[in-house]
């Protein structure tokens, strides 16, 4: 059974990692491309600001952290963090059919919008993506929101679905709106140096994509996961 499972989200992590780096080098990219280029302008002011005002007080600036050059470097940076993150999602998929195992491959379009819901669509609703030069509040609140809201919107799921009891989906309705009631950290001052249209752009491209990438993880998983022990990746 182990082995089934590093399988089936070795190769199922392969393929949807695959697939979000072709997405998002054809459509995501671009936009915060496109988004670096009012960023930069304002950096470099404030560089040279902070230069002339550390001259004066004889301040010395270290060097800027590294970060891939458009092209390759960045396309090869962006598909080593894909595939880390889609064979991380994977195998929690692949561990989830052990427990109830899909009866057709069908099942794994189900399995992938439940995954969407939990780790793109519901975060998102407080914390939407954003692109390079809008203000953000505190990253570790943010990462705290963003995981109590997943959490969340996982066991709301799971009562939902599986719950018996009436008041067990009462209490997962109740469970999915608390961090939403609460609501997601926000910056004292909402500003971006992008247009609001390509903002808008963004976070179409982004949901879509990551859409299209959480149907074909359930896909893939569960065609790979039904297969027979003894056919599976037989040469």
């Amino acid at each position: 059974m182990i082995k089934r499972i590093a399988q089936t989200a070795g190769f199922t992590g392969l393929l949807g990692a695959l697939l979000l780096t072709l997405l998002q080098s054809f459509w995501v990219a671009p936009l915060i491309l496109q988004a670096e280029t009012y960023e930069k302008p304002a950096a470099s002011e404030v560089h040279e600001h902070e230069h002339d005002a550390g001259s004066m007080a004889g301040h010395s600036h270290d060097d800027e952290a590294w970060e891939p050059e458009d092209g390759w470097q960045r396309v090869l940076s962006t598909t080593g963090g894909n595939l880390v993150v889609a064979v991380g999602f994977a195998l929690m998929l692949a561990g989830l059919y052990t427990l109830r195992a899909p009866t057709r491959t069908s099942q794994g379009l189900l399995w992938g919008l439940a995954g969407y819901a939990v780790f793109c669509l519901a975060p998102t609703l407080g914390l939407p993506p954003e692109l390079p030069g809008t203000a953000a509040a505190d990253l570790l609140q943010r990462q705290l929101w963003w995981v109590t809201t997943a959490a969340s919107t996982a066991v709301a799921i799971a009562l939902l679905v599986f719950g018996k009891h009436w008041a067990l989906k009462v209490l997962g309705v109740a469970i999915v709106l608390v961090p939403h009631i609460f609501g997601a950290p926000q910056p004292l001052v909402h500003s971006s140096l992008a247009p609001q249209e390509l903002e808008a752009q963004f976070k179409i491209a982004s949901q879509l994509t990551n859409f299209a990438f959480w149907l074909a993880l359930g896909v893939i998983s569960a065609w790979l996961f039904r297969r027979k022990p003894e056919a599976q990746y037989s040469a």
